[in-house]
């Protein structure tokens, strides 16, 4: 990390995605985004209706809520907002961080997302707006060589330069995917997620009728 990261302060951290279950490849992503870069806080938005995703089954925003409720409770550096699930209609991350900006004017925010999502954000609503409001953490899985797909990323689009950053960070196998066919599946999830998120989607038998 350069010595400019190091010496701000007033950093924001965004944590968006469905969380269709949350696991501890978020959470981890999350604390290691916030030491790394010295963020202030993580903020995680749950989506509401993500435009992406249109056409897959999303278990009900208040339930996704509770999850990530549950998942980051012992974590003061970590905060929840209903920001997109109380959004009507499709949800569209520049709506969201149109908000962010004039609710933390002074601080500055990086969005934490994985390194393969990386290359869709310039199909997003509105991308060129967003890259001016934000710079991106691209988390990868350990052993991702993240050097020739970020040269690309600038060479393709110039704007980019300085502005997204690279952040390798174990536990990235697990996926929300994989814990939702484990339990239609009937094969063990624990220790993929937060056991209080694990008992939450017993008992409210989520994923099982997929």
């Amino acid at each position: 990390m350069s010595n400019d990261l190091k010496g701000k302060v007033n950093r924001l951290g965004i944590m968006g995605g469905t969380f269709d279950p949350i696991h501890y490849g978020h959470l981890v992503a999350a604390e290691m985004a916030r030491g790394e870069f010295n963020l202030s806080k993580v903020l995680f938005i749950p989506s509401g209706t993500p435009p992406h995703k249109v056409n897959r089954d999303v278990s009900a925003a208040n339930l996704r809520y509770e999850m990530v409720e549950l998942a980051i409770q012992d974590n003061p550096a970590f905060d929840l907002s209903a920001l997109e699930i109380e959004r009507i209609g499709l949800s569209y991350t520049v709506e969201t961080l149109r908000v962010l900006r004039r609710a933390w004017p002074e601080y500055e925010l990086y969005f934490i997302t994985g390194t393969d999502a990386l290359l869709e954000i310039f199909s997003w609503r509105d991308a060129e707006e967003i890259l001016t409001m934000i710079q991106f953490i691209g988390a990868a899985r350990p052993g991702f060589d993240a050097s020739d797909f970020l040269l690309k990323v600038q060479q393709e689009h110039p704007e980019t330069q300085g502005r997204i950053h690279y952040l390798e960070v174990p536990a990235l196998a697990i996926s929300s995917t994989d814990i939702r066919a484990r339990v239609r599946n009937g094969q063990p999830i624990r220790y993929l997620l937060p056991e209080l998120v694990r008992l939450f989607l017993q008992k409210h038998g989520l994923y099982t009728a997929e």
